[in-house]
């Protein structure tokens, strides 16, 4: 017979154990719930074809897409002439945000030639003196590097487009390997809202090339002006990007200002109170997603003129054609931006 003390003793003991296991239990709980949790997805790999250099919306774009973990930048290309102009200005601004990991392609020199509007800001900077690679040939670059990508690559197109012309002229078989998000175009909407759509720059500029981009047997998204030519950032949404510290919105507001410098049927002092149009950073947006967008189908056919027009014929093209919420986008983009989001 066991006396009590003893039989106290090893129950005293039991319990010890059992709170012990209960405690290692829960210990292990946080970690195998987050071995449960799904993995985020790997940053999509992209490509950044753009005529930086002329309007400013294009040094926006390239701020948000260096802001936007989603997205992995490749390699950044001048398009549209002006080509050591481009690359100079892609290189400083790479270099300044510490991204010389990425590498400057050199566009087709086709006209215009020359420098542009923010030729001030780079009027010192040697292409030579840039630590990252640059690509003498960027069209070729642009084949190497969807060619070579283990995955497909996103190509964002933010300018007209000789370069991705000849790219698919040289190699067809891109279009099999990535897909085309693009700030072309006019459907329903024009210019600030006009309700006769319009011949959109970035076709009129070079219309034989955007109808060999958009006959391409590639996936097409778009933001047309019906939705990127609405946007532009006042009041503390503006006021929040003009005043952060971040070097990258810095250098972002000091090209602007040498931009409006430069356009004399534009207010001096617009650069303390609001944007000009933000049209490419839309485009930025809808390859990470398109969540304040209303999306549609459309077929469109890209005239000689450089309209985009409704065609039953023509290619399929998914169509930003209206915003959900445009106030919604706006905060999205300051937060990037200023680094709160």
């Amino acid at each position: 017979m066991i006396s009590p003390a003893p039989l106290c003793s090893l129950r005293r003991i039991g319990a010890c154990l059992g709170l012990l296991w209960l405690g290692l239990t829960l210990t292990a709980l946080p970690a195998r719930a987050a071995e449960t949790q799904p993995a985020k997805p790997a940053p999509v790999p992209v490509i950044l074809d753009t005529d930086i250099g002329d309007d400013i919306d294009d040094t926006w774009a390239l701020a948000l897409l260096l802001k936007s973990p989603e997205l992995d930048l490749k390699l950044v290309v001048g398009d549209y002439g002006e080509a050591q102009y481009r690359a100079r200005l892609l290189a400083k601004l790479l270099e300044r945000a510490g991204r010389t990991n990425v590498p400057v392609g050199v566009g087709l020199d086709i006209a215009p030639h020359g420098d542009g509007r923010q030729a001030a800001w780079v009027k010192d900077y040697d292409l030579k003196s840039y630590p990252g690679k640059v690509r003498a040939d960027g069209v070729q670059a642009i084949i190497d590097t969807i060619m070579n990508s283990p995955q497909p690559v996103t190509l964002i197109c933010i300018g007209p487009m000789p370069n991705i012309a000849e790219a698919l002229k040289r190699e067809p078989r891109i279009a099999q390997h990535a897909r085309f998000v693009g700030m072309q175009g006019s459907v329903r909407v024009g210019y600030g809202g006009a309700k006769q759509p319009q011949a959109e720059w970035n076709v009129k500029a070079d219309p034989k090339a955007c109808q060999q981009v958009f006959a391409a047997p590639w996936d097409i998204t778009i933001t047309p002006l019906d939705t990127c030519g609405l946007v532009t950032l006042t009041g503390d949404r503006y006021r929040r990007v003009r005043d952060t510290t971040d070097r990258n919105v810095a250098d972002l507001i000091a090209n602007y200002r040498i931009w409006l410098a430069n356009q004399p049927t534009l207010p001096a002092d617009m650069a303390d109170k609001r944007s000009s149009t933000l049209f490419d950073p839309v485009a930025v947006y809808l390859a990470i997603g398109p969540d304040q967008c209303v999306m549609e189908k459309l077929n469109l056919r890209v005239t000689d003129d450089g309209f985009t027009v409704i065609d039953p014929q023509a290619r399929q093209v998914n169509v930003a054609t209206q915003w959900k919420d445009l106030g919604a986008y706006e905060d999205f983009l300051v937060d990037r931006l200023t680094g709160k989001h």
